[in-house]
């Protein structure tokens, strides 16, 4: 699966999880400490790459919010801006977006309104490659190449990695 510039964990782990995701989506805030935690304690044998994939249909702020990530990103601070959008999921409008980018020292302007707007190719390409993958909802995660349908939950994340490399991943 191309594209890992948006990488958590070892970039050279032997399993990726791609994580297909829309910052203002609940389920990915919930699923946000599970997946950070499954990385965390792999040893090294599991990455997570994420890929945006706002549901503007249904979350308004949701190609905002990817553009003032990505701003985030090129500064080193992607995983940052990630957790702290995630906290405020109902302040996500371009004046919330410019704060928390202040609160990471980030210069506000590069995070909002035309100066994100740099960042919307990244973020289409994500979007069309999720289409091209079938991706219809958030998170939707990859392991390796595979869509993983089961629930999002440690143990059973900790099966699927097992399950893609033997010995990999944590206890089980």
């Amino acid at each position: 699966m191309p594209d890992a510039r948006l990488v958590l964990g070892d970039p050279a782990a032997p399993v990726t999880i791609t994580e297909f995701g829309d910052l203002e989506c609940p389920y990915c805030r919930q699923a946000e400490p599970v997946l950070r935690r499954l990385v965390e304690e792999s040893g090294g044998g599991v990455r997570l790459v994420w890929r945006h994939f706002p549901l503007f249909q249904v979350h308004p702020h949701a190609l905002v919010a990817a553009l003032a990530a990505e701003a985030a990103a090129e500064q080193g601070l992607f995983w940052e801006m990630q957790r702290a959008l995630f906290a405020q999921q109902d302040r996500l409008t371009e004046p919330d977006l410019r704060a928390a980018g202040a609160r990471l020292g980030l210069e506000p302007g590069t995070v909002a309104g035309p100066g994100a707007q740099r960042f919307a190719d990244l973020v289409e390409a994500d979007y069309v490659a999720g289409l091209g993958l079938g991706v219809r909802g958030t998170p939707t995660l990859f392991v390796q190449d595979e869509q993983y349908r089961g629930r999002l939950d440690l143990d059973a994340l900790r099966t699927a990695v097992a399950g893609a490399a033997p010995g990999v991943g944590g206890p089980v």
